[in-house]
């Protein structure tokens, strides 16, 4: 007979008091969701700075690509099949601000 014993280890961050979590700040909201003929992003005010969009496909092949210049930008959805979208909002140096996922629908 034998006896197995497991272990299990958790690691519990802990964040200083009144500190903000900067990654789930989001500056980039898409609507509708689920969208059919049109997907809009509004940029959050006070991130002004010259951004680009990209839209990729769920097999990571872009689909789409706009430069950001203001706080509002919306992408005709023609051409694009039914299925969920990945958008990334990239700053001048190609870092990646903000990204989150929409789906067509037809």
């Amino acid at each position: 007979m034998a006896l197995f014993t497991g272990l299990t280890f958790t690691c519990f961050a802990q964040q200083k008091p009144g500190a903000q979590d900067i990654a789930a700040v989001k500056v980039l909201k898409s609507y509708p969701n689920p969208a059919s003929s049109v997907i809009n992003f509004d940029i959050s005010k006070g991130n002004s700075n010259a951004y680009t969009l990209q839209l990729f496909n769920f097999m990571g092949r872009k689909v789409g690509e706009t430069v950001a210049n203001s706080e509002k930008i919306s992408f005709l959805l023609d051409g694009f099949y039914r299925g969920v979208y990945i958008y990334q909002l990239r700053d001048r140096q190609g870092k990646i601000v903000d990204s989150g996922k929409f789906q067509v629908v037809r």
